[in-house]
């Protein structure tokens, strides 16, 4: 994933050595040390047995463990951080055996299977073990906090943006009355609030009949976003370009207006942390119209920084981008504030420095 590639590459006083069980999209992700260690042939038959059997979380055999403590001990490591907090219960017997050891949330990994009392107590043997866990967002400690982790041993690690591949952008909004641009992009996924956007955009496009939106992504909901894109009659005046380049992502947001994320909580409970696309699109001078939801209240103070409505209301959402319109000093006034705040609190090479010191720290 993007944000865990930039915040590990932007390390610069410890030397991180990568583990996986497979390497994928090297061109997209360049990287020299990483050592894989593949899952065992009969992989399939244990996670089966685990999860099938004893509907239990499935953990790594001996085999495994005896073969990832070698590959440290070659690599003399001192400290081992797991990304995501499900993949951290799968490696519990190698955090007993490897100390220090950190854990990070992003977001999902909070909820996945956690309606499930072994799932659950295998989460709090886990949060029990590890040295320290780290969570993007204020939200995420208290869901953290839930599942029984011991909020002394909690802290809040942003990941961070580039900000110089984003630079800030003034817009005129005054102009932008005759053809209001908006964009979204993300994975095309369930929590991320898509149906709402484009019913909010059908709304406003009714005012403004050459405003035109950009959703940028891949995943599953495509097709029915498409489908639904046709019901409401604006197929002409939505784009779906798919995944794009950091470059095009950005040239993408230079050329639009507003940026649209209102996330919602998923049917599985799945919530967002600080969307990095929504602190993207704030760090180029976009206003942010996005919901009361997760970790986004962490980063945008509504009619402030932004503006907030509640989850699943494309109607509040197309009311407050109406009356926006309506006020160009208002959009820019939020847009300023709101770069403001990314280059405050969302620097990559500070939220790096402060990584290495918790590592640092830990040592």
């Amino acid at each position: 994933m993007l944000h865990i590639y930039r915040q590990i590459t932007a390390l610069e006083r410890v030397s991180p050595v990568v583990v996986a069980q497979k390497r994928e999209n090297a061109d997209r992700f360049p990287f020299d040390k990483i050592d894989i260690v593949p899952k065992p042939a009969l992989h399939f038959l244990r996670r089966f047995w685990f999860r099938q059997l004893r509907d239990k979380p499935w953990q790594i055999s001996p085999g495994e463990l005896s073969a990832l403590t070698s590959m440290l001990k070659k690599r003399n490591a001192r400290l081992l951080h797991i990304y995501f907090g499900q993949i951290a219960v799968h490696l519990l017997p190698l955090i007993r055996a490897w100390q220090p050891s950190i854990v990070s949330f992003h977001g999902a990994d909070v909820i996945v299977d956690m309606h499930k009392p072994a799932y659950q107590e295998a989460t709090r043997q886990m949060l029990d073990a590890v040295k320290l866990v780290l969570v993007r967002s204020e939200s995420l400690r208290r869901a953290v906090v839930d599942l029984g982790g011991n909020q002394n041993k909690i802290e809040t690690q942003r990941t961070g943006i580039p900000l110089e591949e984003f630079p800030f952008r003034e817009r005129n909004f005054v102009a932008a009355a005759s053809e209001w641009k908006f964009v979204q992009a993300g994975r095309l996924v369930e929590k991320k609030g898509l149906p709402v956007t484009l019913r909010a955009f059908a709304s406003f496009q009714k005012r403004y009949p050459n405003a035109k939106l950009t959703i940028a992504g891949e995943g599953l909901l495509l097709d029915r976003l498409r489908d639904l894109a046709r019901e409401l009659k604006v197929e002409h005046h939505v784009s779906f370009p798919g995944f794009i380049s950091q470059v095009q992502l950005r040239d993408l947001y230079h050329a639009s207006h507003i940026f649209l994320h209102p996330s919602e909580t998923g049917p599985d409970g799945n919530q967002e942390g600080i969307p990095n696309s929504m602190l993207e699109a704030m760090a180029t001078g976009m206003p942010v119209f996005a919901t009361q939801h997760g970790g986004i209240p962490e980063a945008i103070e509504n009619g402030v920084s932004g503006v907030l409505v509640p989850e699943h209301s494309h109607e509040q959402l197309a009311r407050a981008l109406l009356d926006a319109a309506q006020d160009p000093d208002f959009l820019s006034r939020i847009a300023r504030n709101g770069a403001e705040f990314v280059h405050k609190n969302f620097n990559l090479n500070e939220q790096a420095r402060q990584l290495e010191n918790v590592y640092l720290r830990l040592l």
